[in-house]
């Protein structure tokens, strides 16, 4: 695997897309074409067990609506990686959850992803950043982490949704990202009911912070409840020029503006 694009402040990627991006792309397509009308689960026997096999790791945010995903990814193999961002911003909520719901789930290879503790001296030092650049903040918590711990695989699993905001309406199953990893979105045709309904009918525990207005949860200064009404992610970020951290890529470019 070659080298990750850089991300500027701006969202910009390369003029160029690399030989082996475009080979990812392609190889995306065809796995949509491949793969279409499958279950979210075959989608991940699949991966995990064939396309992928030893290659493959699941990205969790231990979020609200995490727990369909990461039960179907236990059925399939408990001892899947499984990537979580552990930020130094989480609500305490969410990380008691994650802890309670991977010992539940019998998974064996949950990885606490955390920023580098130099880059956070050298660009964070109060932890205040946050506040007047929100997007430094994502790109340091986030997305350089993330980039860190993908390294070793060739594809990885996302929870995103069609349903979630405009810009995923249209969400493939695969997708690639600005290193030309291959992404799957196996719940991309869920809804909020379809994810209850699996929670419940599988004793699945929900978020302490579900049931009071946080259907998207991320870093406990970054998120806000959400109204009856509004996009499932309208709480992140609000009142900015910011719908997603940089860890998703649309068509080359960090998203920083609802398409509605």
């Amino acid at each position: 695997m070659t080298a990750p694009a850089s991300i500027d402040q701006a969202g910009a990627a390369p003029a160029a897309p690399s030989l082996l991006h475009r080979h990812a792309e392609r190889r995306a397509a065809a796995l949509n074409r491949l793969n279409a009308g499958k279950s979210a689960q075959e989608l991940l026997a699949d991966a995990i067990l064939e396309e992928f096999r030893g290659r493959i790791a699941l990205v969790s945010s231990f979020g609200a609506e995490s727990a369909a995903l990461l039960h179907l990814v236990a059925e399939v193999d408990p001892s899947t990686p499984v990537l979580f961002l552990e930020t130094g911003m989480l609500f305490p909520a969410t990380l008691a959850y994650q802890k309670d719901l991977a010992e539940r789930l019998g998974l064996t290879d949950v990885r606490l992803i955390r920023p580098d503790p130099a880059d956070l001296r050298a660009e964070d030092p109060d932890g205040a950043l946050h506040q007047t650049d929100p997007d430094a903040c994502c790109d340091l918590r986030k997305t350089r982490p993330l980039e860190r711990a993908l390294a070793p695989f060739d594809a990885w699993i996302t929870g995103r949704k069609r349903f979630q905001s405009a810009e995923r309406a249209r969400l493939e199953f695969y997708e690639t990202d600005a290193a030309g990893r291959i992404k799957l979105n196996p719940l991309a045709d869920w809804d909020a009911r379809r994810i209850r309904a699996h929670m419940e009918a599988h004793d699945l525990p929900l978020h302490p912070l579900a049931t009071e207005r946080f259907p998207s949860l991320g870093c406990a200064p970054c998120t806000t409840p959400v109204a009856e009404g509004e996009d499932p992610r309208a709480g992140r970020w609000r009142g900015r020029d910011k719908t997603e951290c940089g860890i998703h890529i649309v068509n080359g470019k960090v998203v920083r503006r609802s398409a509605a």
